[in-house]
Parts: C-alpha cells; structure tokens; sequence
C-alpha cells in the first residue's frame, strides 16, 4: 500500500502545512522580528505530513469553535445588592486577570480557572480571550447622535452567551497551545 510519503502533496495539504507552522510557538519566537517587518517565510520540514495534519487538526478546532466543549471554568455570581436597588444591569468590567486566572465580567460575575495556557494562545498582540473582552466591552459613541439613537447594545443582554463563548474558547486556546 501507499504509504505517508507516497500522498500526493496537494494544495490544501500545503495549506494546513502552513498553519500549522504560522501557530508554532518556536517558529514564532525565532522569526518574531521578520515577522513584523515583512511576509512570513516558511521553512520546509522533512516531516511535511507530520505538520499538514497538525494544520489540519488546528483548523478544524478554530473553524469549529462554536461546537467545541465547554471549558470547566467556575461561574461564581454575586448579586450587586446596590445596581439591583437602583432598578440597573450589573455593572459591566470585562476584565481579564491572568495571575489569578480570572475573568471579571461584571459587578456580579466572575470565571475562575481559566488555565495560564489559555492566555498563551495570541491573536496578534492579545489572548484570544482578551480580544473577545475587548470586542463585547459597552463603549460610548463620541456622537451625540449616534450616542442618543444607536448606542442600544448592553453587555447584560448578551451575558449568558458572552459566557459560553468565552468557555469555548478557552477549551480552543487550551488545545491550541
């Protein structure tokens, strides 16, 4: 039979190759310099399959993460008796604490043990936990009128949600690394 070394190398074997070797922690410490500066150049390794199916597997854990276990992380509520009082929604942080493996979603909601591994796992500059922070924090339009007519969105409203996909993707971060 056809062994590992007989598969045709085709352009999605390529593809996943190179993922694989775009997420290599060692790749990216050595050419942290010229990565910033131009194109990534990518070196071939004799264990080209090895790595193609490494790609492959990443690649399937980052287009799927939706459907991805949740990761064990502690939900710990406690209600904010003043915010309750005055009629309002938690006050939301979403704040990450890495030495503590904590997330602070808001006056009411903490994650704890989060794994240091998932901080490892970057989007460019940023965990990928702390872009999600950063992407569902409540900013306040400049624009009076954007402010007045647009500015609808509320952390409360997407909290549950906003939980689950932060425990997703702590389990993808956590197998990425």
């Amino acid at each position: 039979g056809r062994g590992k070394k007989d598969r045709p190398i085709t352009k999605e074997a390529i593809f996943h190759y190179v993922y694989a070797v775009l997420h290599d922690p060692v790749y990216r410490e050595k050419y942290a310099v010229n990565l910033k500066r131009e194109f990534p150049r990518i070196p071939f390794y004799s264990d080209f399959w090895q790595w193609a199916d490494w790609g492959r597997t990443l690649m399937e854990l980052h287009i799927g993460y939706e459907s991805v276990p949740t990761f064990p992380v502690k939900r710990v509520d406690i209600l904010d008796d003043k915010a309750r009082k005055a009629g309002l929604a938690p006050k939301a942080i979403l704040k990450a604490d890495k030495a503590a493996g904590r997330i602070i979603l808001d006056s009411e909601t903490t994650l704890s043990g989060v794994p240091t591994a998932a901080w490892d796992y970057m989007l460019g500059n940023r965990s990928a936990l702390e872009w999600i922070l950063d992407q569902y924090k409540e900013k306040k339009p400049k624009d009076p009128t954007i402010r007045e007519k647009f500015n609808t969105y509320r952390f409360a409203d997407y909290k549950d949600q906003i939980v689950d996909l932060l425990m997703r993707v702590t389990t993808v971060s956590v197998e990425t690394v």
